[in-house]
């Protein structure tokens, strides 16, 4: 897990060279890994000399800071940190390159209600069902677990008609928040993003995630841009060890 860890910081030593030509490195990364990629990156700097540049956004969605919206209207990156589907996407486009991509950690979507708030039981398909239509009002992002809960799940467990009507999409970071944060103020009495996003916010109660069987299987990954200006060594080349693609 070190190794994955480390790998959130160090696939972006696979677009420059090292510390003899220290060069400013523009990342782009999305919430679910910020806080790891924040504990790293200044170590980052001090050893290998390189200054990282970074902007943060959703990795998906129609927020005009998405990662996505934002290299397609032209704003520069040489390293994107992101939804593992969202840098497939970006590849099958051209924007990133395929062969470069570094999967750092699986992802889970997790569920708070506000500090003090009873927990509900989503332990399982039917108590988590229950859970959602019991629910006076209902938190999502406007990323990947959001797109997820409300073009897909809600669907297919057949509550889509009972809930749309009380969710609400999130603006995340950077203009925005944490859904985590509009349930602590108790605007929305119970909010869903990535585990990642949930757990560091003040003021919620961590319910759990949601049954394995509805888990969409995220994960976060780095990728090198097209549009990177410096060529990469392959990932064995640099000492990084991707994890097992599933």
């Amino acid at each position: 897990m070190f190794a994955r860890v480390l790998a959130a910081v160090g696939v972006v030593a696979l677009v420059v060279p090292g510390p003899a030509s220290a060069e400013d490195v523009r990342v782009m990364i999305s919430g679910g890994f910020y806080q790891v990629y924040a504990e790293l990156g200044p170590a980052f700097e001090r050893a290998t000399g390189h200054r990282l540049i970074t902007t943060r956004g959703p990795s998906m969605g129609d927020s005009p800071e998405a990662i996505p919206t934002r290299l397609a209207r032209g704003e520069m990156a040489d390293v994107v940190i992101l939804d593992g589907g969202a840098a497939d996407d970006l590849a099958r486009r051209g924007v990133v390159r395929a062969d470069s991509k570094v999967e750092l950690a699986l992802s889970q979507i997790g569920m708070v209600v506000r500090a003090g708030a009873a927990k509900p039981d989503i332990s399982s398909v039917e108590a988590f069902k229950r859970t959602l239509v019991a629910a006076q009002s209902i938190g999502y992002s406007d990323s990947a677990s959001g797109t997820y809960l409300s073009t897909t799940l809600f669907a297919k467990l057949g509550v889509a008609d009972q809930v749309t009507r009380k969710t609400r999409k999130v603006r995340g970071p950077p203009s925005g928040e944490p859904v985590a944060a509009v349930v602590a103020r108790g605007e929305v009495e119970i909010g869903f993003q990535q585990v990642s996003e949930l757990i560091h916010v003040p003021g919620v109660t961590f319910v759990g995630t949601i049954p394995a069987e509805l888990q969409p299987g995220f994960s976060f990954a780095g990728a090198i841009t097209t549009a990177a200006r410096q060529r990469a060594p392959t990932i064995r080349k640099a000492g990084l060890t991707p994890v097992a693609r599933r």
